[in-house]
C-alpha cells in the first residue's frame, strides 16, 4: 500500500526513515537534560538576584555588554558609509543588468526608493508611498459635450512644486549598453554611396545607417553639425558666441522652443515657480526674419529676453523649409546645451502652463523613464498617418510614398495589439520630455537622421527608430496620453490666424497686414522628380467656400482648458 502524499522515504543523502527515528530519540533525551540544567541555573540566579549588591552587579554587567555591542555595530555602519560612490562623467553609463541586481527598498522622504547593493551612482526610480492619492488616481470619463467632440485636456496628478523639486535625481539614469557617444565630424563631406542627406547632417550610407542601430558600448554617429567641432560655430545653424556661452551654463533643466519664418507668436510660460525662474533655462530659437519682426514690434531689446525666454538667433540656416529647420533644436538640443540634464521641448504654438519640475516628476522620474512623448490623439498607425499627411498636403506625396515603401521593406507593418505595451506608433511630437543620457541622445540623433534623409514629417519615422532601438536594448521609453499633454500646454493659433481674429492694435498696429508676413509653406520635391518639378493640386476651397462641417487641415485650440492645474 502506497504511503500518503508528502510522506515517504527521503533521498539517500538524508539516510533511511528508521535511522532518522533512532537519531531523533537520542536527540530528544539529550535536549531534556539540557533543559533541566537551565532550570537549575535560573533558580540559582533568582536566589541571589534578590540581594541588593548582587542585583546591581548583574545590571552593570548587562549595561556594559549592551554598550560594547552598540559601539561594534556603529563602527561597522561607519565603515560601510565610507565606501563612497565614484563620480561619473556625462558620457558614462552602466548596463541595465547591473542596475537591477539585488534590488532592495528603503524609505526616504515618504517614498519607496529602489536601490542596488552596493548603491550605484545612478537613479533607479522610486515609488510613491502607499495610500498616496496619485497611486489610485484614475481618469474620469470625458464630459458628454456633443458640441465639442475633438481632443481636450484631462486631469493629471502632479505633486506640489516643492515636492517635485525635492525629488530631482542626484544621479543620472543608467543608459543600457551604451556608455560613450560621440558624433561624426567631416570637414570634407563624403558622398560615396549617397542615399539622401544634406550638407548639415552629412550623407551617411545605408551601411552606416544600419550600423548606427547596433547598440554598442562606444559609438560614433551622424548627428547634424557635421562641418564643425563645436555645434553652432561655423556648422550651419550658427549661433553668436555670447549665446553659445550662455547655453553652456545650463547644467540642470532646459525648456526650449523655436519660431522660424515668423510663423508664431511667443507665448509666455505661466504658473512657473520662483525656483524654476532662477534655475531653468528658457531658450527660444528664432531666425533672422523673426528677430527682425520682434525688434520692430518693440518686444525684443538689448537684453535678448522676452519674459522668461532668452532669444537665441540662428543664422546660416541649412534648410529652406522652416519646418525641417525646426527639427534641429527639437531633436539635437543635447548638442547645443551639452551640460543640461533634462529638457522639455515645446513647439512654437504652445504655451506652457505647468511648472517644469512637476512635468519632469510626473512623466520621467515617477515612471523611471529617460524619454517621454505623447501619443497622437486619433491615429496610432504609421500607414494611416502617412495617408493623412498626403491628404492634408503636408508634404509631397511621392516622397511620403518612397519613405513608407522603404520602411515596409525593412518590416514595417500596421499597428496591432501585439505591440502592447507600446500604445501607439504615431506620436503627437509637439512636446518631448527627456533626460540627456547617451541612449536618449542616440535616439534623437537617429530620429533626426531619418528626418534629414527622408521627409521632414517626423511622425512617420518615429516608430521605426524607436522599434529598432527597443529590439536591442531596454530603452526606458514612456508614451503618455494626448489629453495629459494638453493639461500642461495650451495650443494656440498660428500668428497669421491670430491677426485675422484680433481687434486693432493688439499686435502693435492698427491694420491686419504685417510688414513681414509669414511665407507660404515650402513643399519639397521627391528625388525622382527633381527640384523644378511643379506640384499640381486640384481646385480647392478657401474661406467661406469650404463645405459646411468640413474640418480644417490644421487643428487649433482657442486656449480654454478643461482643468487648470493646481
Amino acid at each position: 500500500m502506497s504511503a500518503p502524499l508528502g510522506i515517504g522515504i527521503r533521498s539517500g543523502s538524508y539516510g533511511s526513515l528508521d535511522k532518522q527515528v533512532q537519531n531523533g530519540s537520542a536527540r530528544k533525551a539529550s535536549k531534556m537534560l539540557k533543559e533541566k540544567e537551565k532550570e537549575r541555573l535560573f533558580l540559582w540566579i533568582c536566589k541571589f538576584a534578590g540581594r541588593k549588591k548582587v542585583g546591581m552587579l548583574f545590571l552593570c554587567l548587562i549595561s556594559a555588554a549592551v554598550f560594547i555591542w552598540v559601539l561594534y555595530v556603529g563602527k561597522g555602519e561607519d565603515s560601510q558609509e565610507g565606501n563612497t560612490v565614484p563620480s561619473i562623467s556625462d558620457n558614462a553609463s552602466m548596463s541595465t543588468s547591473d542596475s537591477t541586481s539585488e534590488i532592495s527598498t528603503t524609505k526616504a522622504m515618504g517614498l519607496t526608493t529602489k536601490l542596488s547593493s552596493p548603491p550605484p551612482g545612478y537613479f533607479l526610480g522610486y515609488y510613491l508611498p502607499p495610500g498616496h492619492p496619485c497611486n489610485s488616481f484614475t481618469l474620469p470619463p470625458p464630459p458628454a459635450d456633443k458640441k465639442r467632440t475633438g481632443p481636450r485636456p484631462c486631469p493629471v496628478c502632479y505633486l506640489p512644486v516643492e515636492e517635485a523639486i525635492g525629488l530631482m535625481p542626484k544621479f543620472p539614469s543608467p543608459s543600457p549598453v551604451l556608455r560613450n557617444l560621440t558624433y561624426v565630424y567631416e570637414e570634407n563631406l563624403s558622398r560615396d554611396g549617397e542615399f539622401g542627406g544634406s550638407e548639415f547632417g552629412g550623407y551617411p550610407t545605408l551601411k552606416q545607417r544600419n550600423d548606427s542601430f547596433d547598440i554598442r558600448e562606444s559609438m560614433s554617429v551622424h548627428c547634424g553639425f557635421l562641418r564643425g567641432i563645436k555645434p553652432g560655430h561655423k556648422t550651419g545653424f550658427d549661433i553668436d558666441e555670447a549665446d553659445l556661452s550662455e547655453m553652456e551654463q545650463c547644467n540642470g533643466v532646459v525648456v526650449a522652443s523655436a519660431i522660424f519664418g515668423n510663423f508664431d507668436e511667443i507665448n509666455e510660460p505661466k504658473n512657473v515657480s520662483d525656483y524654476s525662474r532662477k534655475t531653468v533655462c528658457f531658450l527660444m530659437f528664432v531666425d533672422e526674419e523673426t528677430e527682425k519682426y520682434l525688434g520692430s514690434s518693440g518686444r525684443l531689446g538689448s537684453s535678448k529676453k522676452i519674459g522668461l525666454w532668452r532669444i537665441i538667433v540662428a543664422r546660416n540656416l541649412p534648410y529652406a523649409d522652416a519646418r525641417r529647420t525646426g527639427k534641429i533644436p527639437k531633436l539635437l538640443l543635447h548638442r547645443m546645451v551639452p551640460n543640461a540634464r533634462y529638457s522639455i521641448w515645446l513647439d512654437g504654438k504652445l504655451e506652457l502652463v505647468v511648472d517644469p519640475y512637476q512635468i519632469l516628476e510626473r512623466f520621467l522620474w515617477r515612471k523611471n523613464a529617460t524619454f517621454a512623448i505623447s501619443k497622437h490623439y486619433r491615429r496610432f498607425d504609421v500607414l494611416v498617418e502617412a495617408e493623412a499627411n498626403k491628404a492634408a498636403g503636408k508634404y509631397e506625396n511621392a516622397s511620403i510614398d518612397f519613405q513608407i515603401e522603404f520602411y515596409k521593406k525593412e518590416g514595417l507593418t500596421p499597428y496591432t495589439e501585439a505591440k502592447l505595451p507600446l500604445i501607439s506608433d504615431v506620436p503627437e511630437g509637439c512636446v518631448i520630455v527627456r533626460e540627456h543620457v547617451p541612449i536618449s541622445n542616440l535616439f534623437t540623433c537617429l530620429w533626426f537622421n531619418e528626418v534629414d534623409r527622408f521627409t521632414s514629417r517626423d511622425q512617420i519615422s518615429f516608430s521605426t527608430v524607436r522599434d529598432k532601438i527597443l529590439s536591442r536594448v531596454d530603452f526606458h521609453f514612456h508614451m503618455f496620453l494626448d489629453c495629459e499633454r494638453r493639461n500642461f500646454v495650451v495650443q494656440k493659433y498660428h500668428r497669421d490666424l491670430l491677426l485675422r481674429l484680433a481687434p486693432p492694435d493688439t499686435f502693435g498696429h492698427s491694420s491686419p497686414p504685417l510688414p513681414y508676413p509669414p511665407p507660404l509653406p515650402v513643399l519639397e520635391t521627391s528625388p525622382e522628380k527633381g527640384a523644378n518639378s511643379p506640384i499640381r493640386r486640384g481646385p480647392g476651397r478657401r474661406g467661406r467656400e469650404r463645405r459646411a462641417g468640413q474640418r480644417r487641415h490644421r487643428k487649433v485650440v482657442a486656449g480654454s482648458r478643461e482643468m487648470e492645474p493646481s
